[in-house]
């Protein structure tokens, strides 16, 4: 069917709570010969399953999955991890003669994909707990303010309260008195070409209530009780990558008693909606994907020709 690639696996992706993990389980129950790397962030860690959506024991038996509970808590893994990891995993998938499903929603990985890594600084704790101290004291649209006085760029592109990104723009120009933004000239015509179905709510509203369902029922599964084993059996704080997860920071604070359980639940579930918002934004901005709005009622049955082809397509891939 002629579709070019140059990475010899597919890719979905999606926003938080699109059901991306039941179309991979899906996907393995039609008999196609894949197996499932993960492209989340947050399904690395162990001992993080309520909070992180994570694949049940028997979704994750029915179909091989891959980059799921691979550290602990405490530790960190970066786009650049995420990138060797998953070359070394389209090779051994391949060699199985099976067709690599990339499956996820943390988009900064994907991007790594197919656009490759900027050569920059790795992450210094230090100079992380200082913006972050500063940032408390201040606000975020102080640093916002500050990073626009360094990097205008970099500064233009992103929201006041954009804590994760504003504190990793800062964080480079600390390091390396360079600003971001001139790490980020890539060559356009390197980039990779990566088969990707997105996943794209068309109904707003109808994704927000998922999320806030999704969010209370993560807090009647044992949310909290989760949260508080973590900080018995790790040595965690806020700053770090797993507590910095969607959830796991609210439930902290609450844990903490910054906030009540109803602030709790309503800054949990704006936090999830404006990750998806995040995400969305960036999906549209995705050159040729294939597109398919998971909140229509057949769905599946739009996106089987194209994964079908796909798979086949692949399967032929030398």
């Amino acid at each position: 069917m002629g579709i070019p690639f140059d990475i010899p696996a597919l890719a979905i992706v999606g926003p938080t709570a699109s059901g991306k993990s039941a179309l991979g389980v899906w996907l393995a129950q039609q008999g196609l010969p894949i197996e499932i790397i993960s492209l989340d962030s947050a399904l690395v860690f162990r001992d993080m399953d309520i909070g992180t959506a994570k694949p049940s024991p028997q979704e994750l038996a029915s179909v091989p999955h891959h980059l799921i509970d691979i550290i602990s808590p405490e530790e960190t893994f970066s786009a650049a991890d995420f990138l060797t990891a998953c070359h070394g995993l389209i090779a051994d998938i391949r060699q199985r003669g099976r067709v690599p499903v990339i499956l996820g929603g943390t988009l900064m990985y994907y991007n790594a994909m197919v656009a490759g890594l900027d050569d920059l600084p790795k992450a210094d704790a230090i100079i992380r707990a200082r913006i972050e101290a500063d940032a408390n004291q201040l606000g975020w649209p102080h640093v916002h303010a500050e990073l626009s006085k360094v990097d205008p760029v970099t500064a233009a592109r992103l929201k006041p309260n954009d804590s994760q990104r504003l504190q990793r723009a800062m964080e480079v120009y600390l390091l390396t008195g360079q600003p971001l933004s001139t790490f980020h000239k890539r060559d356009q015509a390197q980039r990779l070409s990566l088969p990707t179905l997105a996943l794209e709510p068309g109904d707003r509203s109808v994704l927000h209530a998922r999320i806030a369902e999704r969010f209370v029922h993560m807090l009647e599964s044992g949310l909290i009780d989760e949260v508080v084993s973590l900080r018995q059996r790790y040595v965690l704080d806020t700053a770090m990558p797993s507590m910095r997860c969607v959830g796991y920071r609210q439930v902290w604070a609450y844990l903490d008693g910054e906030l009540n359980r109803a602030e709790m639940i309503e800054k949990g579930v704006a936090a999830t909606r404006q990750l998806a918002k995040r995400q969305i934004t960036w999906l549209r901005s995705m050159p040729g994907k294939h597109t398919v709005d998971p909140l229509q009622a057949n769905w599946l049955e739009l996106a089987k020709p194209w994964l079908s082809n796909t798979v086949d397509a692949l399967l032929q891939f030398k």
